[in-house]
């Protein structure tokens, strides 16, 4: 039993409140006791008898303290890289011309297919650790670029195991098989819809938490989506729907109806989009860094004032966005959605919580996991300012991984 106070803490965001001068109790991996440090009490029944007999007082010299940051999107299993079609398309390039050119996400897949498994393991662990190393302490990852039986549920083992490695985030699983039709499809697409339904059984139990699908132009259709959604709520994944990326295609239309976990992305979106977001109770992920890529950016600030709850994430991936540092979403977010820092921070921790169905995180209070991040900052306004601060430490289940 280890029993941990954080002490002089200048600024503490809570995940609902701001509150100064301030001090957590952590007992083992949840938070005992937090609030202001005058009100610090001398005992915590069933955690220590007696303030002064904590196992570790760390100063955290006046700094700012946050909640570990929680990215709701992410694609980290994949082997290789995709720089020369990214210049392609910074130069004007078109998607066909990528294509023709050797790229898009079927290059991945191809080098992803070709690349042995220890390899591809290190390459994943890598992207984990710089996510928990810059704040981040859960990561939503899909896997999609394996597009074969056995490969994307070989993912979804491989993502379980690294999550029990140390200096490893916590990992929400999701099950992307649905991503493109793979090339032994070809002119098969519904046929390749029926399998990946019917590996979604497998994919939960295997350890996947969700179960998502590209319903997008050149993508799957809501039909097709809701075929493989269905399989996968049918099994007891969360239905997710990567909607409005290229074109509005009814993928909103389809998360309200199935009750979806999530809607993402979100760069072509109307009003009634919106309305059926906020009537339906779908939450939002949208990602800067991709929006910013495509030059569409969804209507956050509209989306929040009809009360739609908005989650962040990166949208890593190797063929548009290779962000790792939420610290540096929450600033493309503030800057190109015109989000404040406070929703851009809650959208970053709560928000993330909400849509991964983990209650037990994205927040600083009693009984919560002790993810908690210690800012180069003093106030959460340097978000804004900085475009990527850098965490003085961070502690995962109060455990200091730096």
């Amino acid at each position: 039993m280890t029993v941990r106070l954080l002490t002089n803490i200048g600024r503490l965001w809570t995940g609902n409140d701001v509150c100064s001068n301030a001090a957590i109790l952590v007992h083992n991996d949840r938070i005992a006791w937090v609030g202001r440090a005058a009100d610090l009490p001398q005992s915590v029944p069933g955690v220590v008898d007696d303030i002064v007999d904590v196992d570790h007082v760390e100063n955290l010299g006046g700094a700012l303290v946050t909640p570990g940051l929680i990215d709701a999107h992410t694609h980290p299993v994949y082997a290789g890289n995709r720089y020369a079609e990214m210049a392609m398309r910074s130069g004007g390039s078109s998607s066909s011309a990528i294509t023709a050119a050797g790229g898009g996400i079927g290059s991945t897949v191809t080098v992803t297919r070709g690349t042995d498994p220890w390899t591809l393991c290190n390459g994943v662990r890598e992207r984990l650790r710089e996510w928990l190393l810059a704040g981040t302490t859960t990561v939503e990852a899909k896997t999609g670029y394996h597009l074969t039986r056995d490969g994307e549920l070989a993912d979804v083992r491989l993502l379980r195991e690294l999550e029990k490695e140390p200096m490893m985030p916590r990992v929400h699983v999701t099950f992307l098989a649905a991503h493109v039709v793979p090339p032994e499809y070809f002119g098969r697409q519904r046929d390749y819809v029926e399998a990946v339904g019917a590996w979604c059984a497998d994919a939960a139990a295997a350890g996947a938490d969700s179960v998502d699908v590209y319903c997008d132009e050149g993508h799957f259709t809501t039909d097709e989506a809701r075929w493989v959604l269905a399989s996968g709520r049918n099994v007891g994944l969360l239905p997710r729907v990567h909607a409005g990326a290229y074109s509005r295609r009814g993928a909103v239309q389809l998360a309200a109806e199935l009750g979806c976990a999530s809607a993402d992305l979100l760069h072509h979106t109307s009003d009634e989009d919106i309305s059926l977001l906020s009537r339906y109770g779908v939450p939002a992920v949208v990602c800067p860094g991709t929006a910013l890529q495509r030059g569409s950016l969804p209507p956050v600030r509209r989306m929040l004032a009809q009360g739609v709850t908005v989650a962040l994430g990166s949208d890593h991936n190797p063929g548009h966005c290779g962000i790792t540092s939420m610290a540096l979403v929450i600033s493309l977010a503030v800057a190109a959605f015109g989000m404040s820092v406070g929703d851009a921070l809650r959208a970053a921790t709560l928000g993330g919580a909400t849509v991964l169905g983990v209650p037990d995180r994205g927040v600083l209070a009693p009984g919560r996991l002790a993810d908690i991040v210690q800012w180069d900052a003093d106030h959460e306004g340097a978000f804004a300012w900085a475009f990527g601060l850098k965490p003085r430490r961070v502690w995962r289940g109060g455990t200091p991984v730096q």
